[in-house]
């Protein structure tokens, strides 16, 4: 007997078919709040209608400068409520908007650029001079337009106008079209630890949904971890990185007064705080140990102040801190291409709330998102148990995984190996669910035939009182092939020797929490770490410089 075919639903000849596109996340905050804020730094603020309103007048400014369906716009600027703007109107115009990683190196800013297409170019007037440097390199680049928040930088040759004056000029009304949901919405780049930079793409369907799943995860928690319609959000991750973790759209959808603070420094992230009663954010470690370590932080109240942490874990040390002073801190797990969440660390109401067992459980990668199917699975794919110590690589289904690297079908084939994700992550997951990283493929430590997880000797350090923060890495051995290697950032006015941190890890061996074999020999004190232009700590880097050491 053949297999019947699955029909699709029948539907009226007028029915609206609703695909999922980015301008439908609009609908919501404009019903119910659309007289909240959106703030930037002490320069701005409006409320949602205006932002409505910017986004038709952005879209009627790109048609006229010649964007059409397809195009790529690129974008150089910092956190602001421009940014918010081209989330929205580019790719409801049927463009692509490209986010460009101002921290890289020119010759990679030229690389993604001529590599994702762009043709216009939204530039701040402070990347001016870079752009001068390299613009008889730009293959595809031919129409710019200038963001000049002080009015003062005069516009180039070849510049169709400067931001603000030509939305003023502009149409609201712009007429945003219904079109495949499977659009491409967004492309940018993610750096890796060799080779040139990588795109990573998104459809308007994966953006909807990721938008959907991660506001679902955090308004479904009952106490911790949840956001509400009436938090104020600001982000601490740049929003030219996979569209600041995905979040600035989900406190559009939820109708949030947002706060964007431009250029990150940690005294104008606590002003802010403070005057705009922030309560929800997001960041690296690196960023939350630098507003906690200002010394505006001891008269600033951050009591309630939800931060997710990601990027790379969230140091045992760092969450203590966080948590004495009143932050509703937890760990959020993904990677850029993943859109980028995938599991969130928020605590069971029924789970015993003792204070060790909440640091663990926060300090964790978390629970998969709704609609997130993740496995931890041996080198032949097949699942390992969920005992809390058996651990497998990271492979996952999500609505919202990149289908592929843009223009680069081999490493796409290579991450999609089997018809799961690769995430290059090891990992173990417990009974209840939850997920710990253990260790990334690259970083781990292979010392006389024992792995040793490098993650969790930084965790480890940290939790000595006069650790700020720590690398582990593999250092070359002609014995054991290699062995842990600790570089070691000290708080300002503590000190401890390299004995005293083997010891403060040795007590660890001791109890079994870890191995004789995961003790350093070597410990390196240094001023700071080196970092990615995402902020996070660049092992790459660190492995080059000392792994002769």
């Amino acid at each position: 007997m053949s297999a019947k075919t699955v029909e699709p639903i029948e539907h009226a000849p007028s029915a609206y078919a609703y695909p999922l596109l980015i301008k439908q996340l609009l609908h919501t905050p404009l019903a119910i709040n659309p007289d909240q804020e959106i703030v930037y730094r002490d320069q701005r603020r409006h409320d949602y209608w205006t932002l409505r309103h910017r986004i038709g007048q952005l879209a009627s400014t790109l048609q006229s400068v010649g964007v059409q369906p397809g195009d790529t716009v690129a974008v150089m600027d910092w956190d602001s409520h421009r940014y918010l703007e081209s989330y929205f109107a580019v790719p409801m115009m049927g463009a692509v908007l490209m986010t460009v990683n101002v921290r890289l190196s020119p010759d990679q800013i030229v690389y993604t650029l001529n590599h994702s297409r762009a043709k216009t170019l939204l530039i701040n007037s402070e990347f001016l001079p870079l752009l001068q440097s390299v613009r008889d390199k730009l293959e595809t680049v031919d129409r710019y337009i200038l963001i000049d928040e002080e009015g003062a930088a005069g516009l180039p040759p070849g510049f169709a106008g400067e931001y603000e004056l030509l939305l003023a000029g502009a149409s609201p009304d712009y007429a945003f079209p219904d079109f495949d949901e499977n659009a491409r919405a967004t492309t940018f780049y993610t750096t890796g630890t060799t080779g040139l930079p990588k795109g990573v793409y998104f459809s308007h369907r994966q953006i909807v949904l990721h938008t959907l799943g991660a506001a679902l995860a955090l308004t479904g928690a009952a106490r911790q971890g949840r956001i509400h319609r009436d938090d104020v959000y600001m982000p601490m991750t740049p929003m030219f990185h996979v569209h600041a973790w995905g979040l600035p759209f989900v406190a559009t959808l939820l109708g949030l007064k947002q706060v964007y603070p431009g250029r990150y420094a940690a005294e104008q992230l606590l002003c802010l705080i403070r005057r705009e009663k922030v309560t929800f954010s997001h960041g690296v470690p690196t960023v939350l140990q630098m507003v906690l370590n200002h010394p505006d932080a001891l008269t600033t109240d951050l009591h309630g102040w939800k931060v997710i942490v990601g990027g790379s874990a969230l140091p045992r040390g760092l969450a203590q801190d966080a948590l004495e002073r009143g932050i509703d801190v937890f760990t959020g797990y993904g990677m850029s291409e993943t859109c980028p969440i995938l599991a969130l660390a928020q605590l069971k109401t029924t789970m015993a709330q003792d204070p060790q067992g909440e640091l663990d459980v926060r300090t964790k990668a978390g629970m998969p998102l709704p609609l997130v199917d993740l496995r931890i699975v041996d080198v032949d794919l097949r699942d390992v148990a969920h005992d809390g110590k058996a651990s497998g690589e990271i492979v996952v289904r999500a609505p919202w995984a990149t289908q592929g690297y843009f223009r680069d079908p081999q490493a796409s084939q290579a991450l999609w190996e089997g018809g799961y994700l690769h995430t290059n992550d090891i990992g173990v997951i417990d009974v209840d669910g939850y997920l710990q990283i253990t260790d990334r493929i690259k970083d781990v430590i292979k010392s006389g035939g024992e792995w040793v997880s490098s993650i969790e000797i930084e965790d480890l350090l940290s939790r000595h009182p006069a650790v700020s923060e720590a690398a582990v890495i593999a250092a070359k051995d002609d014995k054991w092939g290699e062995r842990p290697l600790a570089l070691v950032v000290l708080r300002p006015d503590q000190s401890v020797d390299a004995e005293g941190l083997k010891r403060h890890l040795g007590e660890y061996a001791i109890r079994g929490e870890i191995s004789k074999y995961a003790v350093p020999e070597r410990v390196v004190f240094i001023d700071a770490l080196e970092r990615t232009s995402v902020g996070k700590v660049n092992k790459k880097l660190l492995r080059e410089k000392y792994r002769g050491s």
